[in-house]
């Protein structure tokens, strides 16, 4: 196109041109640009441009991944161009050549059908103060220089062809559309009508560049040079191994030397430092291949592992305690009461055995999260063992080293992940343990869990004492199907089931927030009555717990999700008038009674673990 037509765009008029949205790049003018345009509205607005010998206007979209982006998703500056080239590919897809004209601000869009077409202003530049943007030109040159120097994705002889440019609008939309920066800080360089203001904007983003390169180079040599050491340390290493191999020396020294120095440093109780050095010494003797020296050198790992001493500091703060308690559960008031007098004494007395509390109750009542809680408050690390379908005590003691792949019982490895001597430990489930020909896992709980045995606490596999008497264990049951001796080492704490009145709080302060998370709403979106809730908790729900009411909560959040996407709702309140819409049919009856009396039957009230019940009784005989 044109010089003509370049000459013939006049500053400041306005006329119609089609308008190209582009995804990621901004055309400056002057500049040649290769594009691969597939969308089909782009494409008849190349036909329209190349049919009618126009200038066409290409103008970024804000958002790439728009595929039909709209009007005001396009910036309002952009660059007129003119159509050099046009090749039609096999694929359907449109290769075109275009140089950049000079920039024009969108007016108005007059078509967005067939393509897009909009009323277009050409914007002059100004030039601003010739003395400053011949120095903010040199400079620009200056750093462009340095800038290609450490990035090598620009061409060298670009450099060569910026320093020839005498025009200085021209040498900033050149070195703009070679910086390697986000499509905004390009867009800013475009809409920069002051030529000086430009280029210190050219300046300043490569400036930035230049420390980020710089940096990048900086951790390129240190990479490269780690990895020329460790490659130069590996064949040293694997010489070092051929000499010893040939002259016989004895491999793994350096493991026995830091098994030796953990021996030294670990605070182990006298017989587990007898043991310790005992195993160590038999391990020295013992050829490192042989399948002995590794169950030996296991078995120091297991026993160095252990916190022997290592202590977490327990909180003595009973205000920070009950408010821990109080914010992640409501009521359970005697439990709550009984960890409170358990840190008030501990506050007094130096030394003090740790309670083992055994937690009966339905399921739901959240005795779980509540030994979560407890561990929480007091400051202790958590780890919790199931019990559910344990029927080996293996499974408690451990196994003994004769067998191949032995390990230490489940407390002692709950022990090393605690990493501390006192942590809270949850045993849940004690109720559902079973016994069979390999042995009785609750006689086993016998030494764990009475403070009279468990200080010196033998694991099969260790063989030596483990002191678990600062340990607080917590043990959670469905019903009181324990063994005896065993109920008898703990303290029993009954947690009834939630009155209506609670399950009203807890869904109010913990599962409608929790559900209104989860599901990505907002409060003002959804909400649930105190009467709704009532229904709720009334004729669709019968538990003791709450996690039926979770299920239920959350069954209605996903409804109230569905509808908003659906129907474009703005709100919803649900109602004891409309919770059946949600959750259809009333799944329980609540307090009906007959209204008349009638004969041979009479109204009783029943007690069931999920609460009380009104009970009709039918004579009928």
């Amino acid at each position: 196109m044109s010089n003509e037509k370049r000459e013939a765009i006049t500053p400041g008029s306005v006329e119609s041109y089609p308008v190209l949205p582009l995804r990621d790049i901004v055309v400056f003018p002057h500049m040649i640009v290769p594009l691969f345009v597939a969308r089909e509205k782009s494409i008849r607005a190349l036909e329209e441009v190349t049919k009618s010998d126009r200038l066409i206007l290409l103008a970024t979209q804000k958002n790439a991944g728009d595929d039909d982006p709209a009007t005001d998703a396009i910036y309002s500056i952009g660059t007129l161009a003119s159509v050099l080239q046009l090749l039609k590919l096999p694929d359907g897809t449109v290769k075109v050549l275009v140089e950049g004209v000079a920039r024009a601000a969108v007016r108005d869009y007059t078509r967005a059908d067939d393509f897009y077409e909009a009323e277009a202003e050409a914007l002059a530049d100004d030039a601003g103060s010739p003395v400053e943007v011949e120095a903010l030109g040199r400079s620009v040159v200056s750093e462009f220089e340095s800038y290609v120097k450490l990035n090598k994705r620009v061409s060298s002889e670009i450099v060569g062809a910026v320093t020839q440019i005498d025009d200085p609008s021209k040498l900033a939309d050149t070195v703009a559309s070679h910086l390697s920066v986000k499509i905004p800080d390009k867009q800013d360089v475009l809409e920069t009508l002051n030529v000086a203001r430009r280029l210190e904007k050219c300046l300043s983003l490569m400036e930035s560049e230049i420390s980020v390169l710089q940096v990048e180079k900086r951790i390129r040599t240190r990479v490269k040079r780690q990895m020329e050491k460790t490659q130069r340390e590996y064949y040293l290493n694997e010489q070092m191994k051929a000499i010893q191999k040939e002259l016989g020396d004895e491999d793994g020294k350096d493991d026995l030397a830091e098994l030796e120095e953990r021996i030294k440093n670990t605070k182990l109780s006298k017989e587990a430092r007898d043991k310790a050095v005992a195993e160590f010494k038999k391990l020295r003797q013992m050829s490192p291949m042989s399948a002995e020296a590794t169950v030996v050198r296991n078995y120091l790992d297991w026993i160095l592992s252990i916190p022997w001493g290592k202590r977490s500091r327990v909180k003595r703060d009973l205000q920070q305690a009950e408010e821990v308690l109080d914010a992640e559960h409501f009521g359970l008031e005697k439990v709550k009461e009984r960890i409170l007098e358990y840190l008030a004494v501990q506050s007094r007395a130096n030394k003090l055995t740790g309670p083992i509390l055994c937690l009966v109750g339905p399921p739901g009542v959240g005795k779980t999260s509540l030994g979560k809680s407890i561990a929480k408050a007091t400051g202790r690390e958590f780890v919790r063992m199931s019990l559910g379908g344990v029927r080996d005590e293996a499974e408690i003691r451990g196994h003994r080293r004769t067998y191949i792949g032995s390990m230490p019982g489940k407390i002692i490895q709950s022990m090393r992940k605690a990493k501390s001597s006192n942590p809270l430990f949850l045993l849940d489930e004690i109720d559902k343990m079973g016994m069979d020909f390999r042995g009785d896992p609750s006689s086993a709980l016998l030494e764990v869990l009475d403070p009279e045995q468990n200080q010196t606490f033998n694991d099969h596999y260790l063989e030596v004492d483990y002191d678990l008497s600062n340990v607080m264990f917590v043990t959670t049951a469905n019903t009181l199907n324990i063994p005896a001796p065993l109920m008898d080492r703990m303290e029993i704490i009954r947690i009834a089931g939630y009155t209506e009145a609670e399950k009203l709080e807890i869904a109010r302060k913990h599962l409608i927030p929790s559900a209104v998370h989860k599901h990505g709403l907002a409060p003002e979106e959804w909400m649930v009555t105190e009467d709704g809730l009532l229904e709720l908790i009334r004729r669709y729900t019968r538990e003791a717990g709450v996690r039926n009411l979770e299920r239920e909560v959350s069954n209605l959040a996903r409804k109230a999700v569905k509808e908003i996407l659906l129907k474009k709702t703005e709100k919803i309140v649900v109602t004891a008038e409309n919770i059946s819409d949600y959750l259809g049919v009333p799944k329980f009856r609540f307090g009906q009674a007959e209204l008349e009396d009638q004969v041979g039957v009479v109204t009783g009230l029943a007690w069931t673990e999920v609460g009380g019940e009104l009970l009709t009784i039918e004579g009928v005989m």
